[in-house]
């Protein structure tokens, strides 16, 4: 007997510029995940139901570690039954969550599970666990790891597109975002936290003149651009393209959705909104990284017996606008398609919660467009990829 695994409520924070000047940035990650756990129970959750609580986060240290969803589940005074895990598979956590939690639902293993991401990247920078990776250069020369921005300069590189297309894209994911904000497209899962209500990287975004001036980000890392120029010497000389303007923008936020086996979802009282078809994880070669989402879509699409045509929505992680304009050309995705509310460089990108919010913000635009298939994709540090299949139920 096949499990109908479904998403009912979801619920997410603003997303806050990730610097000591947001608006969230004197709000803790456990706060944020606080408040979505209160939410969930305002909206007809019984903490009681849920199996487990799930959370994906980047960098797990300092106010982030101690396995900060056990910790919410307590501080949220949840049943002290809920037992909560964490999971890093960096930017690709929050997606790589709620895969997860479908992947135990539909094994009967779980009935009823929440799943998402936290990050506070103003409170808690990237790469401050110190981690090997980024933190021993003999071992990151070794192995390939270079800066995601530096990755998206090869890609850029490597399919010859112009900053000027690059540009154009993030312009018009911006425009998109401001379109989607005015007509309430993301009223039903928005939680305000200490008084934002909306988010803020949306404010004062540049235009187009700015766009254009602004300098490149990654063409002083001489160490990295080594490593690029040795596993990709056709790539010789690297053209430095991206810049702040089509980079996604750093943020801090967190998502949760409810996960679970149909009839138990309504059994909790609570509405099915999306089918979770399908799912896959992957890795590529680190020194390229970026493309792992597209390939995890790639092949969660195979998994699930569709094609790119068939889906109304693909809700894709703008790591970079190189990586959007690649998947456009790969998949014959057409503007209104790929980010039709727009993407993390127009509203930012908070690492480990960036594909739960994703996830929910394709089921929204499924929900509006009335359509049928829609996908979510994550790119991540070191190679990683992860994406999911959804169809929608309501």
């Amino acid at each position: 007997m096949t499990v109908e695994v479904v998403i009912a409520l979801g619920v997410r924070t603003p997303r806050g510029k990730g610097s000591p000047r947001g608006a969230l940035h004197q709000v803790p990650s456990l706060a944020l995940v606080t408040s979505l756990l209160d939410a969930l129970v305002a909206r007809g959750l019984r903490p009681a139901a849920v199996q487990d609580v799930l959370l994906g986060c980047a960098t797990q240290v300092d106010e982030q570690g101690t396995n900060l969803a056990r910790t919410a589940i307590l501080a949220a005074g949840w049943d002290c039954a809920v037992p909560g895990l964490m999971l890093n598979r960096f930017c690709a956590s929050g997606i790589e969550a709620v895969s997860l939690a479908a992947a135990r639902v539909r094994s009967g293993e779980s009935e009823l599970l929440v799943a998402g991401g936290v990050e506070s990247v103003s409170r808690v920078p990237a790469f401050s666990d110190r981690g090997p990776l980024y933190h021993d250069p003999a071992l990151a020369t070794r192995v390939g790891s270079i800066h995601m921005g530096v990755a998206a300069d090869l890609v850029a590189t490597l399919d010859g597109v112009t900053r000027d297309a690059l540009d154009d894209y993030a312009e018009a994911s911006r425009r998109k975002a401001q379109a989607a904000h005015a007509a309430g497209a993301f009223a039903d899962a928005l939680v305000p936290v200490a008084g934002l209500d909306h988010d803020e990287l949306l404010d004062g975004a540049p235009d187009r003149e700015a766009l254009r001036a602004l300098p490149p980000l990654f063409a002083d890392r001489a160490d990295e651009l080594a490593v690029v120029a040795a596993r990709y010497p056709k790539a010789a000389p690297l053209r430095h393209l991206h810049t702040k303007g089509n980079s996604p923008a750093l943020a801090d936020a967190a998502a949760l959705l409810v996960i679970g086996e149909r009839g138990a979802v309504e059994r909790a009282g609570l509405v099915p909104r999306a089918r979770v078809l399908g799912s896959a994880s992957c890795a590529v070669e680190p020194v390229i990284m970026l493309t792992a989402g597209q390939l995890a879509l790639e092949r969660a699409l195979e998994r699930c017996g569709l094609a790119p045509r068939d889906l109304a929505v693909v809700a894709f992680a703008e790591a970079f606008a190189a990586l959007c304009l690649r998947l456009q050309a790969a998949l014959d995705l057409d503007h209104d398609r790929l980010n039709p509310h727009g993407g993390t460089i127009a509203l930012g990108h908070a690492f480990g919660a960036t594909g739960a919010i994703l996830t929910l913000d394709a089921v929204a635009a499924l929900s509006r467009q009335g359509a049928r298939y829609g996908a979510v994709a994550v790119s991540g540090a070191a190679g990683l990829g992860a994406a999911l299949i959804l169809e929608r139920v309501a």
